[in-house]
C-alpha cells in the first residue's frame, strides 16, 4: 500500500498525525477526542462507521493512519508508551507499518495496523479491547 501522508511516517511526526485527526474529527463529527483511553471507543465508533458504509481501509488509508498515531498517543499519554520506528524491532516485518509503540522492555504493539484491521474485519478487532490488553500488567506466576 503507498500511502500519501501529509509529513513523513516518524517517530517525530506521529503526533502530528493525532492531532490532525483530532482536528478532522472535531470538525466532521462534532466529537472531541481528547486521548483518554475512553475516547478510544468514540474511534471504534467512527471505525465501525466505515466499515458499515463499506469503505475498505485502502480508500481511507491516510486516515486510518492517522487514526493509527491517535491511538497510539493514547498509549503515550495514558500508559508511558513510546513510539519505536518498527524497522529497530525484532518483528519488523511482521508490523508492515514504520511506527509501532512500545509498551515494556520487549513489548511492542501495532496500533497503526490494529485501526486498519478494525475497519476490515469488525468488532473482533475491538479498539479498546487492545488498549487493555496491551496496558494489562503481565503477570508472571
Amino acid at each position: 500500500m503507498n500511502l500519501r501522508l501529509n509529513f513523513a511516517p516518524s517517530v517525530e511526526n506521529a503526533p502530528k498525525f493525532a492531532a490532525e485527526i483530532v482536528a478532522s474529527v472535531k470538525e466532521i463529527v462534532g466529537i472531541d477526542l481528547d486521548y483518554s483511553v475512553a475516547s478510544l471507543e468514540s474511534v471504534d465508533r467512527i471505525l465501525e462507521g466505515f466499515r458499515k458504509e463499506g469503505t475498505t481501509s485502502e480508500q481511507v488509508a491516510e486516515t486510518l493512519f492517522g487514526f493509527g498515531c491517535y491511538v497510539g498517543e493514547v498509549f503515550v499519554r495514558q500508559a508511558k508508551g513510546m513510539w519505536k520506528p518498527a524497522a529497530d524491532t525484532k518483528a519488523a516485518a511482521a508490523f508492515g507499518f514504520p511506527l509501532v509503540i512500545q509498551t515494556g522492555a520487549a513489548k511492542f504493539c501495532n496500533p497503526i495496523g490494529k485501526v486498519f484491521k478494525r475497519v476490515d474485519n469488525g468488532v473482533e478487532d475491538s479498539v479498546p479491547f487492545f488498549y487493555h490488553v496491551f496496558t494489562k500488567p503481565s503477570t508472571n506466576a
